[in-house]
C-alpha cells in the first residue's frame, strides 16, 4: 500500500490533503538551544523545522501557532496557557519572538508549535519543549560571594576546596544550581560532579561580564542530609594568560558564588547559597593548576568524602564573605566546553635521546587520562608536544614558556589509580613520560579532546584523499581553538582570542559547526572591550601587552566587529545579534573615518597581510608584501559595506544613505591612490588583487583585467600562493568568481611549499600557523612563533563548500540558497551537507564517463536555485524526465555553462552530458 501511495504522489494523482497531513514539526529550539536552562533573555526566540516525506516536494510553511504554558498539562488547555500566539500567517520558523506576559525568574516554561503548509493543512502539535528562566536581576541572587578563609600560597596557589552541609526538609519537586566564580570552578553534590562542562564559567571580559551556569541537580539530592562543595582554580581570571608572563589580569582573588534553589512538592521554596557558614580548606589534592603550565595532583592529599554529608572537616576554616559585584552577571547562553573524542596511543617508542614517547595520531586539544599503580608518592609526569623533531626527539621549543606538564603523585592503594586534569588543557599529539612507575602499557593512556560543544552542522568530502585530509585538519583546528573563545593557537603561551584569526575563519567555521551562540557571546565581549574611540582590540577578551598596542584598531583584525555579526545573520538569520552589535559596528567604522586623510586610511599601526610569503626567508628575493595602506583601505570598504547592509536590514534609512556615500568616497580614494592609469595596482601582489576584487574596489571595466593580472602573478610563482592571513581566505573565491576556477584548483592541489596541501604531505593533522612551520627537510620555522594548530589558513574551507560543492546562502539562514558547483581539479566527486536552521541542505556531484550527476536536497520551507553544468536545458534530466514546470522551470537559458533551475523542498537527481562543450570551462560566478 505504501509503495502505491508513493507512486500516486509521484504521478500527481494523490489528493494534496493526504500528503499534507504528513508534515511534521520538530527540532524545537529556544535561543538556538534545545531545552535550555537558565536563560535571562526576557523575550526568547523560538525556532523549529518542518519535515515532510521524501517523496513530497515544494513544502512551505504558510502559518504557525505557538503556545506556552507553565506545565506540559497546561499546553493542551487554553485556560492554563501563559501565552498563545493564535494562528499567524507567516513563513517564519526561525527566531520567532515570544510576545507574552513578563517571564518570572527561576520558572520553567513549556512550549509547542504547529504549522500550516502550502496545501492549507495544519501539522499536529509538536512534542513539547521547554526552557527555564534564570536569575534575571542582581536581587535574585540571595547567595554571597565567598573566598577562602585562610591566607593563600601566592606562588603555587593550590586549588581551594569549599563545602557546606544542608538538609532537604520535605519532598523535593526540583532543584536548580546557579554557579560562577572568580577563576574556574568544579562543583559537587553529595560526592557527584555537577554537570559535564569543563573550565567553567568560561572566559569573558570579567570586570564587565561574568557568566554563570545553571544546572538541574534534582537527581543529585536526597531526603535529609546533603552536602555541596566546589574546587576553585586560577584559570584565565588570575592565572598566566598570553605571553609576557602576564597574570592576575582581572584580580588576585579567587572566589565562589553558588546558589541552590529548591522547590518542594508542596510549592514552597528554599535557597541555599554561599555565605559565611561555608567551610574552606587549602589541603586539597590539586597543588597547582595553570592553563598553560599544567596541573599537579597529589592523591595523598585527597580528602575522601569531603563533598558528602557527615564528613569531619577537621582543620577547615570558615569562608570569608566578599562584597564583589553581581551586576555584571549574565546567564551563559553559549555551549560549554565538554569532553568529546578519545584516542588511544597508536604506538610507544624510544627517541634517539632515550625519551619514552606516545603518539596519539591526531593533534588535539585537551588532556590525557592515565592509569598507574605504585607506592604512595610515586610520581607520574606527562609532557605534551605537537611534533617531534627531524630525529624523532620530543620538541617543546615552540611552546615558549608554556610548560604543558601534568604531574601526579600516587596514593599507593595497591590498585590501579586513574588521573586526569581538572583546570588545564594542552595542544598535543605526542606525550612524553618524564616519570612513570612500572612498565608502559598504551592502553593505560587515553587522550581526551576538549572543545566548546557546538553542534556539528557541515561536512565536505571529495574524490581527492589529500583534500579530504585537509578538510579534517580544518575541522580539528577549529575544535582545538574554539574553547569558549576563538583562540589563535592552543599550545604555547598565548591562546588568545585574536580578532583577525576569528574574522577570516568565521564563514568557514559556520559551515563546520553551529557557531551562532559561540560567536554571539564573544561579540558581546568585543563590544564591551571596544575603546571609547571605537578601537577594537587585537584580542578579545582584551588584555595588556607590554608592546602597548592592543587598543589600536587594525585592518582585518578589528573588522571582526562588522564581519562576524553579518556572517551570523547570513548563516542563521540572527537579526537580533546584528541589532545588538550594530552600535559596535558603527563605532568601529567611525574610528577609521576619524583617522582617515583625504578619504584614505593610511595612518596608525597595521598588521597588513600577516605572514605572507615574504615574511619567510625562502622567497629568493621576491617580495609578496602588500601595501598596508592598500589592505587597510579595502577592509575599511568592507566594513562600511557590511554596516550599510546591516542598516538596510534594520530599517535605518538615514544611516544607509550616509554609508552609501561614505563607501563611494572610500572606493574613489582607493582608485586614485592605488590604481595606475593602466588599471594595475601599485602593489603587484596576489593579496592586492584579491582584496580589490573581493571587495569590489575597482570599477567594473577594470575587474576582468585585474583578475587576469592575478592569474599572471600566480603563474609567476609557478602556480603557488603567496598570500597571508588576509589574502588567503579569498584567493580561490576570487579566481572562481572571475572565471579562473582552473587556477584555483591548481593552487589547491599544489603539494609543495607554499600551499594548503604541503602540510598534509608532511603529515599534519591540523592547519599550521605558517606555510612552512615545518620545512621540507623537517626542520622548523623559528620557535618564537611557530604553531602547528592555527586555523586561519583553514579559511579555504569556505571555498570548498561554496565553489567546489557549490552550496551558497542567498537569503538569511539559507531560506533561499544556491547550488552551483564548479567541477574541476580532476575530481570525480564532491559533496557538501549543511544542517541549516531550516533543516539539512545537500549538494553532491559526480562524474562518470560522459555523464554528470548532481544530487540536491532542499529542506522544507526553503527554495533553491540549482545551477546544473550543462550546455542547454534540453540536455538536462531530473530523474528520468525532461525539465518541466512540475519540478521547477529553468529560470533562464544556459549562461556561463550552467542551466539555472529554481526548486522547492525535496530531493532531486539531475543529470547532464559531461564534459559538455559549454562546460569545458565554467564561466564566472
Amino acid at each position: 500500500m505504501k509503495n502505491i501511495l508513493i507512486l500516486l504522489l509521484a504521478l500527481g494523482l494523490l489528493p494534496a490533503g493526504r500528503a499534507a497531513a504528513q508534515v511534521r514539526v520538530q527540532s524545537l529550539r529556544c535561543e538556538n538551544l534545545t531545552n535550555p536552562l537558565g536563560l535571562d533573555v526576557t523575550q526568547p526566540r523560538f525556532s523549529w523545522q518542518l519535515r515532510a516525506p521524501q517523496n513530497r516536494r515544494g513544502v512551505r510553511q504558510t502559518a504557525y501557532e505557538l503556545r506556552v504554558a507553565a506545565s506540559v498539562a497546561g499546553l493542551g488547555t487554553g485556560k492554563k496557557a501563559v501565552w498563545q500566539s493564535g494562528k499567524v500567517v507567516s513563513d517564519s520558523s526561525v527566531n520567532v519572538t515570544y510576545a507574552g506576559p513578563a517571564l518570572q525568574a527561576q520558572r520553567r516554561y513549556y512550549w509547542q508549535v504547529r504549522a500550516w503548509d502550502n496545501a492549507g493543512h495544519p501539522s499536529a502539535w509538536s512534542a513539547p519543549a521547554y526552557w527555564q528562566v534564570g536569575l534575571l536581576t542582581p536581587t535574585n541572587w540571595t547567595a554571597s560571594w565567598i573566598a577562602p578563609g585562610y591566607a593563600e600560597d601566592s606562588v603555587q596557589r593550590p586549588s581551594p576546596v569549599l563545602r557546606k552541609e544542608f538538609v532537604v526538609r520535605k519532598k523535593l519537586a526540583s532543584a536548580t544550581a546557579y554557579v560562577t566564580a572568580h577563576g574556574l570552578y568544579e562543583a559537587q553534590l553529595n560526592g557527584h560532579r555537577v554537570g559535564d562542562a569543563y573550565l567553567t564559567p568560561g572566559w569573558t571580559s570579567y570586570t564587565k561580564r561574568l557568566a554563570y551556569q545553571t544546572y538541574d541537580v534534582t537527581n543529585l539530592l536526597q531526603p535529609g542530609a546533603n552536602a555541596v562543595g566546589a574546587t576553585l582554580a586560577s584559570g584565565w581570571y588570575r592565572g598566566f594568560v598570553g605571553f609576557d608572563n602576564v597574570h592576575n589580569i582581572y584580580g588576585r582573588d579567587i572566589a565562589l558564588l553558588l546558589q541552590l534553589h529548591l522547590v518542594y512538592a508542596d510549592g514552597s521554596t528554599e535557597d541555599i547559597g554561599t555565605d559565611a557558614t561555608w567551610q574552606t580548606s587549602a589541603e586539597g589534592p590539586i597543588r597547582r593548576a595553570e592553563l598553560q603550565r599544567g596541573e599537579t595532583y597529589d592523591a595523598r592529599r585527597a580528602q575522601l568524602g569531603w563533598a558528602q554529608p557527615g564528613y569531619a572537616a577537621l582543620g577547615w576554616v570558615a569562608a570569608q564573605v566578599r562584597p564583589y559585584a553581581k551586576d555584571g552577571l549574565f546567564a551563559s547562553f553559549n555551549e560549554p566546553i565538554r569532553a568529546h573524542e578519545t584516542f588511544t596511543a597508536l604506538k610507544v617508542s624510544k627517541s634517539p635521546k632515550g625519551e619514552t614517547i606516545l603518539d596519539f595520531g591526531q593533534n588535539l586539544v585537551g588532556w590525557v587520562r592515565v592509569k598507574a599503580r605504585g607506592r604512595a608518592g610515586d610520581k607520574v609526569t606527562l609532557s605534551h608536544s605537537e611534533v617531534l623533531d627531524k630525529h624523532g626527539n620530543f620538541y617543546l621549543a615552540n611552546l615558549r614558556s608554556a610548560t604543558a606538564e601534568d604531574t601526579y603523585y600516587l596514593r599507593g592503594t595497591g590498585q590501579d589509580e586513574a588521573f586526569e586534569p581538572h583546570f588545564t588543557f594542552h595542544g598535543f599529539r605526542y606525550l612524553r613520560l618524564d616519570a612513570y612507575p612500572g612498565p608502559v602499557n598504551p592502553a593505560d593512556f587515553t587522550a581526551v579532546a576538549l572543545y566548546s560543544d557546538m553542534p556539528a552542522t557541515g561536512s565536505f568530502s571529495c574524490s581527492n584523499p589529500l583534500v579530504n585530509q585537509l578538510q579534517s585538519n580544518i575541522q580539528w583546528g577549529q575544535k582545538g581553538n574554539f574553547l569558549d573563545v576563538p583562540t589563535d593557537c592552543p599550545q604555547r603561551d598565548e591562546r588568545l582570542g585574536w580578532t583577525g584569526d576569528a574574522e577570516v575563519f568565521s564563514a568557514t567555521a559556520a559551515f563546520n559547526r553551529n557557531t551562532n551562540s559561540f560567536f554571539a557571546k564573544w561579540l558581546c565581549d568585543l563590544a564591551a572591550d571596544q575603546g571609547p574611540d571605537g578601537a577594537v582590540p587585537f584580542v578579545v577578551p582584551s588584555m595588556p601587552f607590554t608592546w602597548g598596542k592592543n587598543l589600536i584598531g587594525a585592518a582585518g583584525w578589528s573588522d571582526a566587529a562588522t564581519v562576524i555579526p553579518w556572517d551570523l545573520y547570513t548563516v542563521y538569520g540572527d537579526r537580533r545579534t546584528l541589532a545588538v552589535q550594530y552600535p559596535s559596528m558603527q563605532r568601529w567604522v567611525k574610528y577609521i573615518e576619524d583617522r582617515s586623510r583625504n578619504g584614505l586610511w593610511d595612518t596608525g599601526f597595521q598588521f597588513g597581510d600577516w605572514l605572507a610569503y615574504d615574511v619567510d626567508d625562502d622567497n629568493a628575493g621576491r617580495s609578496a608584501v602588500t601595501s598596508h595602506g592598500l589592505v587597510a583601505q579595502c577592509f575599511w570598504a568592507r566594513s562600511t559595506q557590511l554596516l550599510l547592509n546591516a542598516a538596510q536590514v534594520l530599517g535605518k534609512t538615514e544611516d544607509a544613505a550616509y554609508y552609501t556615500a561614505l563607501l563611494a568616497r572610500i572606493k574613489a580614494a582607493f582608485v586614485r591612490e592605488y590604481v595606475t592609469g593602466g588599471g594595475a595596482l601599485m602593489s603587484n601582489t596576489q593579496t592586492a588583487y584579491v582584496l580589490a576584487l573581493q571587495f569590489d574596489m575597482l570599477p567594473e571595466n577594470l575587474r576582468a583585467q585585474a583578475a587576469d593580472r592575478l592569474v599572471q602573478n600566480v603563474a609567476e610563482y609557478n602556480n603557488h600562493l603567496t598570500t597571508g592571513f588576509l589574502g588567503t581566505p579569498y584567493l580561490c573565491q576570487v579566481l572562481s568568481r572571475f572565471g579562473h576556477a582552473d587556477v584555483a584548483y591548481k593552487l589547491l592541489l599544489q603539494k609543495t611549499y607554499p600551499s594548503w596541501l604541503y602540510p598534509v604531505t608532511m603529515g599534519a593533522t591540523t592547519v599550521w600557523e605558517r606555510w612552512n612551520s615545518m620545512r621540507p627537510d623537517s626542520t622548523f620555522a623559528p620557535p618564537s612563533m611557530t604553531s602547528f594548530n592555527h586555523y586561519a589558513y583553514g579559511a579555504i574551507g569556505n571555498w570548498l563548500y561554496t565553489s567546489v560543492a557549490g552550496l551558497t546562502a542567498e537569503a538569511p539562514g539559507y531560506h533561499r540558497f544556491a547550488v552551483r558547483p564548479q567541477p574541476g581539479g580532476g575530481f570525480t566527486q564532491a559533496s557538501a551537507q549543511l544542517e541549516t536552521v531550516y533543516g539539512p541542505a545537500q549538494a553532491r556531484w559526480q562524474t562518470s564517463g560522459t555523464q554528470l550527476a548532481l544530487d540536491v536536497t532542499v529542506p522544507p520551507n526553503t527554495t533553491a536555485t540549482v545551477y546544473v553544468p550543462a550546455a542547454s536545458p534540453d540536455v538536462v534530466r531530473e530523474g528520468l524526465r525532461k525539465l518541466d514546470a512540475s519540478l521547477g522551470t529553468p529560470t533562464g537559458p544556459a549562461a556561463g555553462g550552467y542551466v539555472p533551475i529554481t526548486v522547492g523542498s525535496g530531493q532531486y537527481h539531475f543529470t547532464a552530458p559531461w564534459p559538455a562543450k559549454a562546460t569545458a570551462t565554467l564561466g564566472p560566478q
